[in-house]
């Protein structure tokens, strides 16, 4: 049912896309930041990491999490939200609005589906989906994921890593009750296939998710 969900989601949107750029040729429609909800993805579970909780730990002078709350923070979207288990909460602070994820077993579909759900009712028309542990992205890259999306046509703006398709990503309003169903740590990948993309050097996409990546 999820995937035949998907699937109609994803038809509908490519077809009034095409609809829309046959009659609107030429006049394409920037989104502003403050038309887009960020989510923040903080609540994982650092299984690689071992014993201690990476988004806390130090690197380069500050907590590895802040990295990349620094940088968003910077960019006048509409919300800025976080979502993270409750011992991490402090990491974040203003404009950062913490959503607890309680159930992190269940995997990114459920911190990605708590953040859609505390943005659903809010006057937006995207939000974009970010990771915590994450910290190189740069902010020409969000701004750039910006300038990309047609606020008059709507769709998904992925990140493109050597021709992969991933977060971070940008999803127009339409696509939000297909976030809220997904399931389990995959996130949004099934989303992403066939979307456009801003392309980002591999080194600024590092994740980090062992101890060696903090000798950097």
């Amino acid at each position: 049912m999820l995937l035949a969900n998907l699937w109609h989601v994803r038809k509908n949107a490519k077809t009034y896309r095409y609809r829309y750029i046959h009659e609107h040729a030429g006049k394409h429609k920037v989104i502003a930041a403050d038309r887009v909800g960020l989510i923040l993805l903080a609540a994982g579970r650092s299984e690689r990491f071992g014993t201690s909780d990476k988004l806390a730990e130090q690197w380069r002078g500050k907590p590895l999490a802040q990295h990349a709350a620094q940088t968003l923070s910077a960019l006048p979207f509409a919300a800025h939200l976080v979502v993270t288990s409750a011992g991490n909460a402090s990491l974040f602070a203003h404009p950062f609005a913490v959503i607890e994820n309680h159930g992190p077993e269940r995997g990114q579909s459920h911190s990605i589906a708590l953040g859609v759900g505390a943005l659903k009712d809010r006057d937006i028309d995207a939000c974009l989906i970010a990771l915590a542990d994450m910290p190189l992205v740069p902010s020409r890259h969000y701004s750039a994921m910006l300038n990309a999306f047609d606020s008059g046509v709507g769709a998904v703006i992925a990140t493109a890593n050597q021709g992969r398709l991933q977060v971070p990503a940008l999803f127009a309003r339409q696509y939000f009750d297909a976030l809220l169903n997904l399931a389990g740590d995959a996130g949004a990948r099934a989303l992403l296939q066939g979307s456009e993309s801003i392309a980002c050097d591999a080194a600024l996409l590092a994740d980090f998710d062992r101890p060696e990546d903090f000798a950097s």
